[in-house]
């Protein structure tokens, strides 16, 4: 199995977390769970590119990664002992998690009513 790297914007994949999440070295990524399928790591390699992730992971994870298939989970742990409250409190990954989103169901085609099915309405009525 081919492993390809995958480049997404810190923001992108962390969301509100972005602010408070310090920098990674390497983290592993799960499939569903942290007890699921470990399908490879993630990390920050990028030289100066420094605020993306580079996921290494088999290409057709990529590729549904890539296409917004999956949603983002993290595990993660408080970096700051006890000096911030709330919001402001800083951390760091200890795993990714991919979650597959619902497959949307495809629309239905209107239909339009027939003459005789209108006046049969219209009569009911």
């Amino acid at each position: 199995m081919s492993h390809s790297p995958l480049a997404l914007s810190r923001r992108h994949v962390l969301g509100d977390l972005y602010g408070r999440c310090d920098a990674v070295v390497s983290v592993p990524v799960y499939l569903n769970n942290e007890e699921g399928e470990m399908l490879g790591y993630a990390d920050e390699g990028l030289g100066h590119y420094a605020d993306a992730f580079l996921f290494h992971l088999p290409e057709d994870v990529c590729k549904r990664l890539a296409t917004g298939h999956f949603n983002y989970s993290f595990g993660y742990e408080f970096a700051d002992n006890g000096t911030a409250t709330g919001s402001d409190k800083r951390i760091k990954l200890s795993s990714i998690c991919l979650t597959g989103r619902p497959a949307a169901t495809p629309a239905q085609p209107r239909t339009r009513k027939s003459k005789v099915e209108a006046v049969a309405e219209a009569a009911a009525e």
